[in-house]
């Protein structure tokens, strides 16, 4: 499919990868709407620092993802629908997990009936490689086990498979778009790149994390919406679920260590009892398969893990990005 004049709705489109991802397909030349969650403050997220020309562009609709009525508002006339607005954030969902089920089931699934009702072109589905748990092979390709092992992977395994579902049972033209992890600017400081370098810049001579012995497939922004791009380009990925990793992996303890070298610091690491996940539910190893995704569309990752991250310290070093982030305490 071409993306060139089509009508998108990115939904989470104020978040970090949903932000970058808005601004990609407006290079494609891509109409559009943007859908980000609604407040009091009228805050458009990470969309209010782009350029007044680029927001002129963008279509805002302000909404609440599980809400089906203001979906269904979203999505009239849409030619192809990007759905990331998720609840994210691990620690929060042994908090609070009705709210993740409201919010990635439910939200999810209103998404998916208004598509069929709607005849929408293209659907992609956002997943996360949390589904797959702790690797019970390496590289994880896409055959390998669902594992919750959080309630947040839970919520995502539950909408992989309603979206899997609406394809089967209705034909829906869906994909379910599954990144390792992202990171680069605008991350906010629930995940573990900008958490060390937010202490280092506060300058602490003690990085607190959690566990550090896991290790991640960690995929730079631009390399994951690219992905994004292509797979809604390929008629041959949908009914697909398609990773998007740079099929490497790296310790948490040695990915701090490097961030620590790149910003000249001598800080030390030290492990945090009260960041820890509970035993049973810690993900010990992603190390995610890219081949599907290359045999489909031809993507690769462009960025390695050391430009991504000087890219994203220099972003976080311009004070006027982190005047949000609160780098004393833990980001749940």
């Amino acid at each position: 499919m071409d993306l060139a004049h089509k009508k998108v709705l990115v939904t989470g489109a104020d978040g970090f990868i949903g932000s970058h991802l808005t601004e990609a397909l407006l290079k494609q030349g891509c109409q559009v709407r943007a859908f980000v969650y609604y407040n009091s403050f009228n805050s458009w997220g990470w969309l209010d620092t782009l350029a007044p020309e680029q927001l002129k562009e963008i279509e805002i609709f302000a909404g609440d993802i599980r809400d089906p009525n203001g979906v269904r508002q979203a999505m009239q006339g849409v030619d192809i629908v990007f759905h990331l607005a998720a609840l994210i954030g691990i620690p929060f969902s042994y908090h609070s997990p009705d709210s993740y089920i409201d919010t990635n089931v439910k939200g999810t699934l209103n998404i998916l009936q208004t598509a069929k009702d709607l005849k929408v072109k293209r659907v992609l589905v956002t997943s996360t490689s949390e589904v797959y748990g702790t690797a019970q092979y390496v590289p994880i390709d896409e055959n390998h086990k669902r594992q919750p092992q959080s309630p947040y992977s839970a919520t995502k395994i539950a909408a992989d498979c309603l979206a899997e579902s609406f394809f089967r049972s209705f034909d829906l033209p869906v994909t379910m778009v599954r990144p390792f992890n992202t990171y680069g600017p605008r991350q906010s400081a629930r995940a573990v790149i900008p958490t060390v370098i937010c202490q280092l810049l506060s300058g602490v001579k003690q990085i607190k994390l959690g566990a550090v012995h896991p290790t991640r497939d960690f995929v730079y922004v631009k390399d994951t919406v690219q992905g994004f791009i292509e797979i809604a380009k390929a008629d041959q990925a949908i009914g697909q679920d398609i990773n998007i990793a740079t099929q490497s992996e790296i310790s948490i303890r040695d990915l701090a260590q490097n961030i620590i070298t790149l910003m000249g610091s001598s800080a030390r690491i030290e492990e945090d009892q009260d960041r820890l996940r509970p035993k049973l539910s810690e993900v010990e190893r992603l190390y995610g398969s890219h081949a599907k995704l290359k045999q489909i569309t031809g993507w690769s990752p462009a960025c390695a893990l050391q430009d991504g991250l000087n890219e994203t310290i220099a972003w976080f070093r311009q004070s006027k990005n982190i005047q949000g982030y609160k780098s004393g305490i833990y980001n749940v």
